[in-house]
């Protein structure tokens, strides 16, 4: 039966060598971190594997690269410098195949720390806002680190761990990370005008956090009968639910239940998923695989992307040679979407950065990773419309890609269609 220790006594189960698993997004195990920072001096080479994580990550500090290197399974803001600067690693990988990389000891994990609520009467803690890999990482480590706090919403599902499995336990009383979203684009806005367009009525949806998200969800009113099966969610979906829009009753799987595998957004979603049995907070081995999304008809994925080309190659974790994100579950839910009955696999993206760079363009950046292909691209969104690939040679696709890119690059991309790419397109 585990203990509650503190943090610094929980963190000496670490030793030099050892390969840590994080529990990630807002679930960071902040006070286990602090802890382990503290042991710096006594540690060398520790790898901590992880996924995106909110908060603090001194542990990837330039001066304590002797003790700890991170490697990244999705790449974060707080991870970014590191990874980039080549302090830190960044791993490939769909999401849907990371926890088989804990279960095979492809990725053989000696500690896990996690983030949990206090266990119930029955001796069950919740992982919360965050399942993902975190389920089979904590089965197959050797030695499992709680941080256990009230403020974490007690989710179901696969999010249920005995404490019997956890080897020593931390109390802790701090808020959970919160997300917020600055006001929407008038951009942003017509893309998620156009997207919703995509969205039918008793559709099952995926989509992630962001702006684009969103935008389409704000655009869904009036929409019937919607179901939920995605990695993660937020703030917006909370209304829908609110007005019926979002019930589930046309899903083939889960019917009635909002899946997925983990939630960042403000407190107002937090409240949401706690103790809530309409929320089912799954495995993601199990969420994204893609026999399991086409399960469910009319499923419609929407994801976004760093730049496309006019052939529809989709660079989605890095710009150019440098890491920036990750693979995540685009690749997933794209294929996943193309297999259901009236599915729609959907990337939407503004035609240009805020800076003004072009997100369409005639060829990737040199380095640029290639995540969705193009054979498995169907639909593309942007603020000036919608491109449909699927089936479509390349010249038809760049055709169509340029229609929808901004209209003072649309001339240029053209042109180099025509004299890089040699496809007779018109304009």
């Amino acid at each position: 039966m585990s203990r509650y220790v503190s943090a610094d006594e929980a963190v000496q189960h670490v030793r030099s060598d050892d390969r840590i698993f994080l529990h990630g997004v807002a679930a960071a195990p902040i006070r286990l971190l602090e802890a382990l920072v503290r042991r710096a001096p006594e540690l060398r080479n520790v790898e901590i594997v992880q996924l995106h994580t909110e908060g603090p990550a001194a542990y990837t500090d330039e001066a304590l690269q002797d003790s700890f290197r991170v490697n990244c399974l999705f790449i974060g803001a707080n991870t970014r410098q590191a990874v980039q600067s080549g302090r830190g690693d960044y791993t490939p990988v769909f999401l849907s195949d990371i926890p088989s990389l804990f279960k095979n000891d492809v990725l053989d994990i000696n500690v896990a720390l996690i983030h949990v609520s206090p266990p119930d009467a029955h001796g069950f803690c919740s992982l919360g806002t965050t399942v993902e890999a975190a389920h089979e990482a904590l089965h197959s480590a050797e030695i499992v680190i709680a941080q256990v706090n009230p403020n974490m919403p007690r989710t179901h599902g696969d999010a249920l761990v005995h404490a019997s499995k956890i080897t020593c336990m931390v109390q802790v009383d701090d808020p959970i990370p919160e997300v917020f979203l600055p006001p929407l684009t008038p951009d942003e806005q017509a893309i998620g005008r156009h997207v919703a367009t995509l969205v039918d009525d008793g559709a099952t949806l995926q989509m992630g956090i962001g702006a684009i998200p969103d935008a389409v969800l704000k655009e869904l009113g009036s929409h019937r009968d919607l179901g939920v099966h995605t990695e993660m969610f937020s703030d917006g979906l909370v209304e829908l639910v609110e007005r019926g829009v979002v019930n589930g009753s046309q899903k083939t799987i889960h019917p009635g239940k909002i899946v997925a595998t983990f939630v960042m957004g403000s407190r107002k979603v937090y409240d949401f998923i706690h103790d809530n049995p309409m929320v089912a907070m799954l495995d993601v081995a199990y969420v994204n695989n893609p026999s399991v999304i086409a399960r469910n008809p009319k499923m419609t994925a929407i994801n976004s992307a760093i730049e496309i080309d006019v052939t529809g190659q989709v660079c989605a974790d890095s710009i150019g040679p440098r890491p920036y994100s990750g693979v995540g579950g685009q690749v997933d839910f794209v294929r996943g979407a193309a297999l259901s009955r009236g599915g729609r696999p959907i990337i939407a993206l503004p035609s240009r950065t805020s800076k003004g760079v072009a997100r369409v363009v005639s060829m990737l950046k040199p380095g640029a990773g290639v995540v969705t292909s193009r054979a498995h691209m169907h639909y593309v969104v942007t603020e000036y419309g919608i491109a449909y690939l699927h089936g479509r040679s390349l010249r038809e696709r760049a055709e169509a890609l340029i229609a929808i890119a901004h209209p003072d690059d649309r001339e240029g991309l053209a042109r180099e269609a025509r004299e890089l790419l040699h496809l007779r397109v018109r304009g």
